[in-house]
């Protein structure tokens, strides 16, 4: 057979565009190889640094950034021009999945990394470590992308069905939920401590967080301790639909009457 006949099929097969959604195959992934009717031929390969595997029979495959169907195309291929089979019935398995990876991080159940089986977004990868942590996790977490930018998810958008907020993640992504910020409250209420602050928490909301007022309690002259983008501490007085700020510290006073 000429060299042009064998090059044809690689050529093709360099020039093919992996089918959208599909795992695109990379260093470490291990393959299942079995030809049907030949269980001699049933091999498991593992995708080297260079994204190649060695398969007894046909010899070295480049096939990173391809699918296990591409796979299956070329190996049968393959054997077809090396006079082996004719029209072989090959199929390829991804035994083990380590090259395309994202990772999980923060206030989440189980955090880690995590393989792309297939096409995923967001809220794909926080349901495969388990979801978020209430209440502790914030409602908004952070993409960092491969190339070091950063996406914001609005998490409280994204559970309620915003697919805005959805968005696709890729090999090397890492997804990050902080802790949700808090206040802390004290004086004329009746449980004073730290408590998680909601997104546009009032003064009011706050005090019934704390499970209200005490019998001489009073929203009014209510304090707020609070740090300035510099950390200098200063005391400001709010009022019940006055908003809180993250580490916020709450002073609800006595009632002069």
């Amino acid at each position: 057979m000429g060299l042009l006949a064998l090059l044809l099929p690689l050529l093709a097969w360099a020039a093919a565009e992996p089918v959208a959604g599909e795992y695109q195959l990379g260093a470490g992934d291990l393959l299942r190889i079995n030809v049907f009717g030949y269980p001699d031929m049933s091999a498991d390969v593992r995708v080297d640094e260079g994204g190649s595997i060695t398969y007894a029979y046909v010899g070295q495959l480049i096939v990173g950034g391809h699918s296990a169907r591409d796979v299956e195309t070329l190996v049968a291929e393959r054997l077809t021009s090396g006079g082996f089979i004719r029209s072989p019935q090959v199929s390829v398995l991804i035994a083990d999945y380590r090259s395309q990876k994202v990772s999980v991080m923060g206030q989440v159940a189980r955090p880690g990394p995590y393989p792309l089986r297939k096409a995923s977004s967001v809220i794909d990868l926080l349901a495969e470590a388990g979801g978020v942590i209430n209440p502790v996790a914030a409602d908004e977490a952070t993409l960092l992308r491969a190339d070091g930018s950063k996406v914001s998810i609005d998490l409280y958008e994204l559970f309620n069905g915003n697919p805005s907020q959805n968005v696709p993640v890729i090999a090397g992504d890492t997804i990050y939920v902080p802790k949700a910020s808090q206040f802390y409250i004290y004086g004329e209420v009746q449980r004073p401590g730290t408590y998680r602050l909601e997104r546009n928490m009032t003064v009011s909301q706050a005090i019934s967080t704390g499970g209200g007022l005490t019998p001489r309690g009073t929203e009014r002259r209510a304090t707020v301790k609070r740090r300035d983008a510099h950390g200098k501490e200063a005391k400001v007085s709010v009022k019940g639909s006055d908003q809180l700020q993250p580490d916020d510290v709450l002073l609800i006073k006595e009632s002069l009457f």
